[in-house]
């Protein structure tokens, strides 16, 4: 059995900091673990946009707190966002994400990740080598 706190793991190296300052992830549970997905406490902070694109994992997340909102770049769709909402990128979707407050999200990521990952230019996690 495997058991951390948020607490535990934001004051640790599972906490990463995009080199953008638009958001943090507090990643809870990853790859070593050998659960098959990684799972993960981030923020996105208020007043902020991230161009993301995850062309090898896919992710599920689960907004806890905060107002923002996702815009699909394929087809230009707007989507709120707000507690209680859950979004899926089911075909690695290309997206930009906004934050009106700070937001708190739970995700999950499969392939899962490794711990240390941010996202390059194009907004893409690279795949861990023994994926």
């Amino acid at each position: 059995m495997i058991v951390r706190t948020l607490k535990d793991c934001e004051n640790s190296e599972r906490r990463v900091v995009s080199e953008t300052k638009t958001w943090e992830s507090t990643r809870m549970l990853l790859k070593d673990d050998n659960m098959g997905f990684s799972f993960h406490i981030t923020t996105i902070y208020a007043n902020t946009e991230t161009h993301i694109w995850y062309q090898n994992h896919l992710e599920s997340v689960y907004c806890m707190s905060g107002e923002g909102e996702i815009e699909t770049l394929s087809d230009g769709k707007v989507y709120p966002i707000e507690p209680g909402t859950l979004y899926i990128l089911d075909k690695h979707d290309e997206h930009l994400l906004r934050g009106k407050t700070e937001m708190k999200m739970a995700c999950v990521f499969n392939p899962p990740l490794s711990g240390k990952e941010v996202h390059d230019k194009n907004g893409v996690y690279p795949l861990s080598d023994s994926a």
